[in-house]
C-alpha cells in the first residue's frame, strides 16, 4: 500500500500487455502540473524507456505493495481526456478485444503547443458565446421532438428531396431535419454530435445550421481541417458550453458537455467503418456512448441498414417515419440489349426523358466507375470475366486495343467462361469519362459536368446541364435534378460482397433523393425485389427480408464475427479458446494466407461477445509476451503475430 499523490496512467502503446492502468507517484515538483485527463510522460521498466500516456485519475493511495516509479514529466496541463471519452474508449476497446490507447488516438487529435497556449489565454467560455437559439417546433416528423426529449434510440426515415435555406442555399431535406433536431436539443443547453460519411454531407449539414444557430456554437471535426484547426475545435469541445459538433466517423468520440443527441446519417456507408485498430464502427461506438450518457440516438437515412433493422426488430431502436411519407417518381427500365445510336446505352424511355428534362434544368446520370475503361463480362451469362492466368479482371485499355487483364496484361485470346462455357465478351460498364464524352456529342447544346473522385463538384446551378457522376459523388443541384438516370445497375451488383445489394439500394436511393418533386428517376436494368423496394420506396421491407436470409445462414449482422490471423498453431489455439469461452461459437476456416499465416473466422451470438472478446484478448496478450530463446548462429526470429478484428467488414 502506497500513500500520497498517485496518478493512474494509461500508457500510449499498441502492445496488448500494456493495455491497463499503471500507478505512478506524483513527485512534489509536478504536484500542480499533473492533472486528471492530461498528457504525461512516464518511465517503463523495460530498457529504461520513457513513454507517453494519459492520466485517467488521481488517487490518494495505491494498492501496489512495492515502490512506485515517478511521473517523468507533465506534457501539458490541459485535461484533454474527459471522463466520458475515457469510459467510451475503454468500453469499445473491450468489445473489440483492442487497446484503449488505439481508440484514444482516434478520439484525441495530436497536440499543437501554439494552439494550446492560445486557447488557454482566451478559452471559449460560455459567457463569450451567444445564447442558445430557441427550440424549433413542428419539424418533420413531428413525433421526433418528444423522442429527443426522452432520449430514445430512433431509426429515422427522412423524406427525399431538396430544401432551400433562408440564405438561399439548397440542401437535402435530411440535412435540414437533422439541423432542426440539433438546434432543438441545443436550446435545452445540451450538446449534439452529428456524424456523416464525407465532406459533401458535412457541407449540407453546416449550410442548414448556418441560418439556425450562431456559427460559434458549431464545431467541425474532419480530416480536411489542418492539424491546428482540428486541435482547436477539440479543445473548444472540452469546455462547459453546449455545442454542435459535425464531422466524420470520429465525431462520436468528441468531448461534449451534457450530451443530448448523437445523430448518424447513412450508417450503412462504408466510410463509417473505422479501418484503424481496433476497427470499431461509428454505429457501435454511438450505441455504447448512448447507453453511457443517456442521450438520444438517431440513425437517419433514406434506406435502412440491415444492422439497424436488427436493432429495430429487437425493440432496442424505435422506428420513426413521416406521417405522410414522400417518395420520388421511380421508373424501372428494363435491360436493353442494343443501345440506340448515340444513346450511350440509355434505353429509349429514359433517353426521351433526359432530352426533355435537360432543356429545363440539370439532369443527373449516375455511373458505376470513373475513367474510360469498360469492364468485360460474359455475353451469355453476364459473369464478370477473369483472366485465366492470374484471376484478374478483364477490361479494354484506355488507348483501345483488345481486352486484356488489368493485372498481368494477358490478352483474352481463347477465353472461355467457367460458368456457362461462353466465349464472347461484352462491356459490363463504361467509365464516367467516356460516358460524358458520348453524352456530350448526343447533347451538343447542354453543358456537361463530370463529377468523380478526381473531379469533385459540390454543387451545380439550376440551369440546363448533364451531370455525369460516379456513385456517392453526385453534386447537389439547386432545386433538385429535373431527371435522374441510374445506369450500370447490373455492373454494381456484380461486386463480390455480402452487402452489395444493400450498398446498391443505398446508392440509388440517395441519388433519387436529389431529384426535384415529380422528376422521373430511371433505374436501368435492375428489377426483382431490389428494384421493387426502390420503386415503392419501401427499403425497410427489403431490409427485413435480407436480415431473415442472413439469420438463416448465420451471417452478420445476425451474428457477430471475429477474424483471427496468425501462424497455424496460434490460430488453432485462439479458436479453441473462443469455443471454450461460450456455447454456440463456431469456426469457419482456417484458410492459408501469404507469409505462412492462416486466417479463421469465429462466429458467435451477441450475448457471447464479452466472453469471446476476453478469450481472444488473452491469447493476444499471451502471444505478445512469449519469449523465444535465441538460437546460436541463426538470425533472430520475427516476433509472433496474432491479429484480431471484430466485426470485420471484409468478412465474409
Amino acid at each position: 500500500m502506497v500513500d500520497g499523490a498517485v496518478a493512474r496512467v494509461l500508457v500510449d502503446s499498441p502492445l496488448p500487455q500494456l493495455d491497463h492502468l499503471f500507478d505512478y507517484r506524483v513527485p512534489d515538483r509536478l504536484a500542480g502540473a499533473v492533472q486528471a485527463g492530461a498528457r504525461v510522460r512516464v518511465p517503463l521498466r523495460t530498457g529504461g524507456r520513457i513513454a507517453d500516456g494519459w492520466v485517467v485519475e488521481l488517487v490518494d493511495r495505491s494498492d501496489y505493495a512495492g515502490t512506485l516509479s515517478e511521473v517523468e514529466d507533465a506534457v501539458s496541463t490541459v485535461p484533454v481526456l474527459t471522463p466520458d471519452v475515457w469510459a467510451l474508449a475503454r468500453a469499445v476497446a473491450d468489445r473489440a478485444a483492442g487497446n484503449a490507447s488505439d481508440v484514444l488516438r482516434l478520439a484525441i487529435p495530436p497536440r499543437y503547443v501554439r494552439v494550446e497556449k492560445s486557447w488557454r489565454s482566451a478559452p471559449g467560455e460560455t459567457g463569450d458565446l451567444p445564447a442558445a437559439p430557441p427550440p424549433i417546433s413542428g419539424f418533420a416528423p413531428g413525433l421526433l421532438e418528444g423522442a429527443l426529449a426522452r432520449g430514445e434510440r430512433i431509426a429515422l426515415r427522412v423524406d427525399p428531396g431538396m430544401r432551400s435555406t433562408p440564405s438561399g442555399a439548397w440542401v437535402g431535406a435530411w440535412a435540414a431535419t437533422l439541423a432542426e433536431a440539433a438546434v432543438n436539443v441545443l436550446a435545452s443547453d445540451r450538446s449534439v454530435l452529428i456524424a456523416v460519411p464525407d465532406h459533401r454531407d458535412q457541407e449540407q449539414v453546416e449550410a442548414a445550421l448556418a441560418d439556425l444557430v450562431d456559427p460559434r456554437r458549431v464545431l467541425r471535426a474532419d480530416a480536411r481541417q489542418s492539424g491546428a484547426e482540428r486541435y482547436r475545435s477539440f479543445l473548444d469541445a472540452t469546455g462547459d458550453a453546449a455545442r454542435i459538433v459535425v464531422g466524420n466517423r470520429s465525431t462520436v468520440y468528441a468531448p461534449a458537455s451534457r450530451l443530448g443527441l448523437i445523430a448518424i446519417w447513412d450508417d450503412g456507408d462504408p466510410l463509417h467503418a473505422e479501418p484503424l485498430a481496433p476497427g470499431v464502427h461509428a454505429r457501435d461506438a454511438a450505441l455504447v456512448r448512448r447507453e453511457q450518457s443517456g442521450a438520444a440516438l438517431v440513425f437517419a437515412g433514406h434506406t435502412r441498414s440491415v444492422d439497424v433493422q436488427r436493432l429495430v426488430e429487437l425493440g432496442w431502436v424505435h422506428e420513426l417515419a413521416p406521417a405522410r411519407p414522400v417518395r420520388p417518381r421511380i421508373v424501372l427500365t428494363g435491360r436493353q440489349e442494343a443501345a440506340e445510336p448515340g444513346s450511350a446505352r440509355i434505353p429509349s424511355t429514359a433517353w426521351r426523358e433526359a432530352q426533355r428534362a435537360v432543356a429545363e434544368g440539370p439532369v443527373l446520370v449516375q455511373v458505376a466507375r470513373p475513367g474510360r475503361v469498360p469492364l468485360m463480362t460474359c455475353a451469355r451469362c453476364r459473369e464478370t470475366a477473369h483472366c485465366a492466368a492470374c484471376g484478374g479482371t478483364i477490361a479494354v485499355p484506355a488507348d483501345g486495343g483488345p481486352a486484356t487483364c488489368t493485372l498481368c496484361g494477358t490478352t483474352t485470346s481463347g477465353w472461355r467462361c467457367p460458368v456457362c462455357e461462353g466465349t464472347s465478351l461484352r462491356a459490363a460498364t463504361i467509365g464516367a469519362t467516356r460516358t460524358a464524352e458520348e453524352l456530350g456529342r448526343a447533347f451538343p447544346r447542354a453543358k456537361v459536368v463530370l463529377a468523380d473522385g478526381e473531379r469533385q463538384v459540390m454543387r451545380v446551378g439550376s440551369g440546363p446541364a448533364l451531370v455525369i457522376a460516379t456513385r456517392g459523388a453526385e453534386p447537389v443541384a439547386d432545386g433538385g435534378y429535373r431527371a435522374v438516370l441510374l445506369l450500370d445497375g447490373e455492373r454494381m451488383l456484380l461486386r463480390e460482397s455480402l452487402r452489395v445489394a444493400e450498398d446498391c439500394l443505398r446508392w440509388w436511393s440517395n441519388a433519387a433523393a436529389l431529384a426535384a418533386p415529380g422528376a422521373p428517376v430511371h433505374l436501368v436494368g435492375v428489377g426483382g425485389a431490389l428494384g421493387t423496394a426502390l420503386a415503392t420506396w419501401r427499403q425497410p421491407d427489403w431490409a427485413v427480408t435480407e436480415l431473415e436470409a442472413r439469420r438463416a445462414l448465420r451471417f452478420p449482422p445476425a451474428v457477430r464475427v471475429a477474424s483471427v490471423t496468425a501462424a497455424p498453431d496460434r490460430v488453432a489455439a485462439a479458436s479453441d479458446a473462443a469455443r471454450r469461452a461460450a456455447p454456440g461459437v463456431d469456426l469457419l476456416g482456417p484458410v492459408h494466407l501469404d507469409d505462412g499465416l492462416d486466417r479463421a473466422i469465429v462466429r458467435f451470438d451477441y450475448a457471447a461477445g464479452k466472453a469471446v472478446a476476453g478469450a481472444l484478448r488473452a491469447e493476444a496478450v499471451r502471444t505478445a509476451t512469449e519469449r523465444r530463446k535465441p538460437v546460436a548462429g541463426r538470425r533472430p526470429q520475427r516476433p509472433p503475430v496474432l491479429r484480431l478484428r471484430f466485426d470485420d467488414p471484409s468478412v465474409p
